[in-house]
């Protein structure tokens, strides 16, 4: 953060979403803090930097990042705004080159490759896998290209780390791996089917029955800067709220909620399964996550 006339300038790696665009295109604004915007692609590489040393002073987060970050006691202050969010039953694929057909019903036993087992669209699809069809995720050959944002953090037994320099993607068109859990990076390649029976109407009726979010990305700002300038802190919520505003009206279900109140039983979730999966050892509650800054964002 640097400050200029008590007006401070902060440090912010934030995506380009339609509910983010106005705040970074400078259509919304505040006369108590300035940004210096640092474009990061894809985002997730900004979070293994803010995690372990702060290098932002705001910046987006998967939310399973930030869990583990409040595990590690990492120096970070969540806020409730959802940036990413993706109906996720889409993200599990098989090559039919390899395979007829492969149900959830078939994959113990099999490779299913993904980023890093913490990555959160991986989470929410093996929540999927395991409530909805019942599968025993330690009977999973789960197979990784990378490791978690957190150094501190060691995979469950029953994940494995790819040969160094294997891609994912290409380890799914070779027959490496028998399916693979992609998010933005999935490619509209006819060779791939989804695992998920029915997977484009699966997601939005599982959010029309539960009312939940699957959120991917949050935000989040230093504890430094929420001890010492929580009025900062503030403007910034203040902002994204604008900017989402701006954005005007989703067209489908609102997938990024802003309000502790409006996330909080998306939030209860994705603390459960994260216990679940063993990607924290203890389950927090939503207030936890939040106190004592509740006051700066609410």
């Amino acid at each position: 953060m640097t400050t200029t006339a008590e007006v401070p300038t902060l440090r912010t790696a934030i995506k380009h979403y339609p509910t983010t665009a106005a705040l970074l295109e400078g259509r919304v604004s505040s006369p108590k803090v300035k940004f210096d915007f640092v474009e990061v692609e894809p985002i997730h590489n900004a979070f293994a930097p803010m995690a372990q040393r702060q290098v932002f002073d705001v910046c987006e987060m998967a939310v399973f990042t930030y869990l583990q970050a409040r595990v590690f006691d990492k120096p970070l202050v969540l806020l409730p705004a959802v940036l990413a969010a993706r109906h996720q039953h889409v993200c599990i694929v098989y090559n039919k080159e390899f395979h007829k057909t492969l149900t959830p019903a078939e994959l113990p036993g099999k490779k299913v490759g993904v980023r890093a087992y913490t990555q959160t669209t991986g989470a929410w699809v093996r929540n999927i896998l395991s409530r909805e069809h019942r599968v025993k995720l330690d009977t999973v050959d789960w197979v990784i290209t990378e490791g978690a944002h957190l150094a501190e953090y060691k995979e469950p037994p029953y994940v494995r780390r790819a040969e160094k320099g294997k891609k994912l993607i290409d380890m799914l068109m070779s027959g490496e791996v028998d399916a693979a859990i992609l998010g933005n990076d999935l490619p509209d390649d006819p060779r791939l089917a989804p695992v998920i029976p029915n997977a484009r109407e699966a997601g939005p009726a599982w959010h029309a029955a539960t009312g939940l979010v699957p959120i991917n990305h949050m935000i989040v700002v230093t504890r430094a800067l929420a001890d010492e300038r929580p009025d900062i802190v503030r403007a910034v919520y203040e902002l994204l709220r604008e900017s989402k505003t701006a954005a005007g009206p989703s067209k489908g279900p609102d997938l990024r909620p802003i309000g502790i109140e409006a996330i909080r039983p998306s939030l209860e979730l994705v603390i459960e399964l994260a216990a679940e999966q063993q990607i924290i050892p203890k389950r927090f509650t939503v207030d936890e996550l939040f106190a004592p800054w509740q006051a700066v964002a609410k």
